[in-house]
């Protein structure tokens, strides 16, 4: 080995020690005040080359955060958040349409064009929960840009995961003009009260209930704390919503037909209306998702006390995508990552999930093996698909958080470097698994926790990005861990990306 190389590596070791023992209060989420430039923050592409980044020229700590204040970092990387971005953007452009409505119609519009926005928003709500629709906009966003595309715009482009934001600004509008509407069918059933407009007037009443129970369970806080019983309110108030919805159609369709000089049938009045088109494409993704509910056969691997891997043969699947898998399909689904599969000739062989015991259904899971899974609607495209967008990635997890990355690795597209922190890694996971990951990173970096302590992963992490001159970080952990790694970076200047928990 050339003198050249002993001091680079020398250094390269002086780093880790440094970095492993820097004080964590240094990473906290409340930003500091100083802000000069980091390497990062001057051109970022610039240490998006071939060869490795000069270790001597790299600071032993970690640089100062970008920003002229701690408020304004805040501003920028917490506070308005792509998600809220993309929540605002639909919302404000619902509300300007509103105010427009009631405006150009002396404070009263028909309630048919209200509820025609209404039923506009629902549909695309529901069209961001419907997986071929966002596996769709995952390819638009990451497979037809080139990577000699700017690193601004791509880091940008990698955000598409944000597109919850979607989902629920427009579900929010979608409440908000609908309970116009109610407002507006139940003065006309005042003025012109039949049969059909107080069925309308009911079927309206409960939708609006359904819609609050919806919106209610849906707040992050209630979310956070009772998981189990948001997912439960919001099946079964959306399923309540979508049966009675087609009921509300008719009643409304012939309330509003017979108030016309020569009243069409129902029928040619409700296809000529666009709520009913925008209901149906709402009711067909509701359906789709459903109508592809199976029962399949399950082969158990059993890694350790901890942590189990769930085998299935029905199909192949390729890199990049999650499934949802229940015991009890009308109560609870689980998502994760798959890994493809393949046997002993190297060939596709169906796929597998990786379960860690974090609650009491991956428990009972570990505990008493399955032979038989429920899996409903398609696999769908995850955050690490946009890992596409970059030239050179670090991939950081912590403990089943390796799980997702496996598909990822198997795929092999993106040179990546890794971070792993894990108590008793091979204990827990197995050799399969540490194999995978020295496979697609012979030098990945697998902290043991019990043995190590618990490791400072911002400044690890940046000293990954900066030694290996990656474009972006994306890390797959536990909410705050993710929000202190990615904000760690990006207030940086190192783009980075990790789940949205509230999404």
């Amino acid at each position: 080995m050339s003198t050249n190389e002993n001091n680079q590596k020398h250094t390269a070791s002086e780093i880790v020690l440094r970095l492993s023992g820097s004080d964590n209060s240094s990473d906290d989420i409340t930003p500091s005040t100083s802000s000069p430039s980091s390497i990062h923050s001057i051109d970022i592409e610039k240490m998006a080359r071939d060869e490795p980044a000069d270790l001597e020229q790299v600071k032993r700590s970690l640089p100062a955060k970008l920003g002229r204040s701690s408020f304004t970092r805040w501003l920028h990387h917490i506070a308005f958040s792509y998600y809220r971005k993309t929540f605002t953007v639909i919302f404000a452009a619902n509300l300007i349409a509103f105010i427009v409505f009631v405006a150009q119609n002396g404070g009263t519009p028909s309630a048919e064009s209200v509820g025609s926005a209404a039923s506009a928003n629902l549909m695309v709500t529901l069209l961001f929960r419907q997986e071929n629709f966002v596996n769709l906009v995952y390819e638009l966003a990451t497979d037809i840009v080139p990577l000699s595309t700017p690193l601004w715009l791509r880091r940008r482009l990698a955000k598409v995961f944000h597109y919850g934001g979607a989902h629920s600004g427009a579900g929010v509008a979608a409440v908000v003009w609908y309970i116009m509407y109610t407002a507006l069918t139940t003065k006309d059933h005042i003025a012109h009260p039949t049969k059909w407009s107080l069925a309308n007037v009911v079927t309206s009443y409960i939708l609006v209930l359904m819609f609050c129970f919806i919106l209610g369970g849906a707040h992050p806080t209630f979310r956070r704390r009772y998981h189990d019983h948001f997912e439960a309110i919001h099946r079964y108030s959306g399923w309540v919503a979508v049966c009675t919805f087609w009921m509300h159609q008719c009643f409304a369709g012939n309330q509003y037909r017979l108030l016309q000089p020569d009243p069409p049938s129902l029928g040619v009045y409700l296809i000529g209306t666009s709520g009913f088109w925008t209901f149906i494409v709402s009711s067909c993704c509701t359906a789709l998702s459903w109508g592809r509910l199976r029962r399949v056969d399950v082969i158990p691997e059993t890694l350790s006390n901890h942590v189990i891997r769930l085998h299935f043969k029905y199909r192949n699947m390729k890199p990049f995508y999650g499934l949802k898998v229940s015991t009890k399909p009308i109560l609870e689904w689980h998502a994760f990552a798959t890994i493809p599969d393949d046997n002993a000739n190297g060939k596709p062989d169906g796929f597998s999930i990786v379960v860690s015991n974090a609650g009491d259904w991956t428990s009972d899971i570990i505990q008493n093996p399955p032979k038989k899974l429920w899996i409903r609607g398609y696999p769908l495209h995850g955050l690490l698909y946009t890992s596409k967008l970059f030239r050179k990635i670090v991939v950081v997890a912590t403990g089943s958080g390796i799980g997702p990355p496996l598909s990822l690795f198997y795929a092999d597209f993106t040179p990546r470097r890794i971070f792993w922190s894990t108590p008793a890694p091979e204990t827990t996971y197995g050799s399969k698994i540490i194999d995978m990951v020295k496979k697609a990173d012979p030098d990945a970096w697998i902290w043991d926790t019990r043995k190590e302590g618990r490791p400072d992963m911002v400044a690890v992490t940046y000293k990954l990005v900066v030694e290996s001159g990656a474009e972006a970080v994306f890390i797959i952990s536990n909410p705050k861990l993710t929000r202190k790694v990615v904000y760690g970076m990006e207030s940086r200047g190192i783009p980075a990306y990790g789940a949205i928990f509230d999404s």
